[in-house]
């Protein structure tokens, strides 16, 4: 039987969680707030290293990567590219000074270098991208489970959210990133696990040998990689995406307590510096994967005669690339490749929101709530504290669940990815920042950076709003945070005083 059934699904993902909870139960014995924010700096880096890669996938790549390459082709390498510019500034100057200043929030940066209001802000800021973004990533793969396995009992979305955000919360509770690194080794793979079996079985329906396969995709319309040609109107551009590519891997990697919290895992920062470089590299090839795969599901279900899934976009009928893979997977690739894709999709969906609700949680009670993580720590504040953090986990997963929920409710792709993008936007004030706190020997005027962090993505929202007429027909894409950035930094300076900066 080609088709996987909804049972079957259920009795995976059920099956799946169970092995989840059972990590959860050994890792998180006896978990103090150490062990639960940092893991006691005992994280090996080989496991946070393999781990991160599910992390930075997400159930967006998992899914999205792969339809976009009949848009895109294999453009998106572009960026990925520029992602290995970003990690080497990561682990060559933002890493070091994570470590010398033994930081379990990476925030503490900002309270030292500019004060208090600026490190609340950087926070704030941190927590609103995260928030909305594993909203989104969980929405994406709810929608994804409701379609094929929930609508079929007749289950309401909202219980499976709820059901979702629960078992995460169950298994992510106790041990917290102590946990979370073994579960993200898991998690990245069962992802890639699945995106190689596909290959494999799609490869041998069409009686592709291996060099067949590569010969396939490269002569394909979908393998183009590098685009000069349309200059810097293009959203393709080769420079364009190189540069968006570092500055999104510094800003959502470097400067987020989420990606970071494992990397200061690691016992130190040698071991952090060698997760990073290998990190990055098998990052590469994973990408490359996912894009390939992209290609060989489009020539598939050309030669097979599969029509493309299709969704209405303001009255338009269009393809839908987001629901190629699941569609092909789960009912026409047969029962074994529907198995390991439902696995590779909760994977790749948790893998990024297990770590992100701890980052918030993490987050919240070290930077808003101002915990003390030393180990001098008395045993009644210990205690105390632990209690907090109960209540905090609790109370992201149920604002995760609300957030979803109204996703779900707008019910219009243009509007919510438009605030997956806005989030986006919220990362640039953490980049304009840190990069005055690196490069600038001046003091900001600490009280005035909420007000200039606020009002810097809204003028980029702006800005990107009519480029077109402002910019001689000039369309932003992904350099928009470099823009956000810069306005913020602008704005720093213009407030700032000249003093001697105390070395740390």
């Amino acid at each position: 039987m080609e088709q996987l059934s909804a049972g079957l699904i259920l009795v995976i993902v059920v099956g799946y969680f169970l092995l989840l909870l059972g990590i959860s139960f050994f890792t998180g014995k006896s978990a103090s707030n150490q062990d639960f924010f940092i893991a006691g700096r005992q994280s090996p880096w080989y496991l946070v290293a393999f781990g991160m890669i599910g992390a930075s996938l997400s159930g967006v790549t998992f899914i999205s990567i792969p339809g976009w390459v009949a848009e895109s082709q294999f453009s998106y390498m572009q960026m990925v590219l520029g992602y290995l510019i970003g990690y080497t500034v990561i682990a060559t100057v933002l890493m070091p000074m994570y470590y010398r200043l033994q930081l379990t929030s990476i925030y503490t940066y900002l309270e030292q270098r500019f004060g208090p209001a600026s490190y609340k802000t950087g926070a704030s800021f941190f927590i609103l991208s995260r928030v909305i973004g594993a909203s989104f990533r969980l929405y994406l793969v709810a929608i994804v489970l409701q379609r094929f396995v929930m609508d079929t009992y007749g289950i309401p979305f909202w219980i499976t959210v709820l059901l979702t955000i629960l078992l995460i919360w169950i298994y992510t509770f106790r041990g917290g990133i102590k946990t979370i690194v073994w579960t993200d080794t898991l998690q990245t793979f069962c992802m890639l696990a699945a995106v190689i079996l596909t290959v494999i079985v799609i490869s041998n329906r069409l009686e592709y040998s291996f060099p067949d396969l590569l010969d396939s995709v490269r002569s394909s319309s979908y393998a183009q990689i590098f685009f000069f040609e349309g200059g810097w109107s293009d959203s393709k551009n080769f420079f364009k995406q190189l540069l968006a590519g570092a500055s999104i891997a510094i800003v959502m990697t470097g400067l987020d307590q989420d990606m970071m919290q494992k990397n200061l895992s690691c016992r130190n920062i040698g071991d952090a510096q060698k997760n990073m470089f290998w990190f990055s590299i098998v990052l590469v090839f994973a990408n490359l994967l996912f894009l390939t795969l992209g290609a060989l599901l489009y020539i598939y279900a050309t030669e097979v005669g599969i029509p493309i899934p299709e969704k209405m976009v303001d009255g338009v009928i269009k393809a839908d690339g987001d629901l190629l893979y699941p569609t092909l997977a789960i009912r026409h690739l047969g029962p074994t490749v529907g198995v390991v894709f439902i696995l590779g999709l909760i994977a790749a969906a948790y893998s990024s929101a297990d770590s992100a609700l701890t980052a918030l949680t993490t987050s919240f009670c070290v930077d808003i709530l101002g915990f003390e993580t030393d180990e001098m720590t008395g045993e009644s504040v210990k205690e105390a504290q632990q209690r907090k953090r109960f209540l905090v986990h609790v109370g992201f997963s149920v604002l995760l669940f609300f957030v979803i929920l109204i996703f779900y409710l707008l019910n219009n792709d243009a509007v919510i990815k438009q605030i997956f993008t806005v989030a986006g936007y919220t990362y640039g004030p953490l980049l304009g920042l840190y990069s005055f706190g690196f490069f600038i020997d001046r003091n900001v005027t600490d009280r005035l950076t909420p007000a200039i962090c606020i009002a810097s993505p809204m003028l980029t929202f702006f800005i990107n709003l009519y480029s077109e007429q402002l910019f001689f027909g000039y369309k932003f894409g992904f350099e928009l945070l470099i823009i956000n950035g810069l306005i913020t930094f602008i704005g720093l300076f213009i407030f700032s005083e000249r003093q001697n900066q105390v070395e740390e």
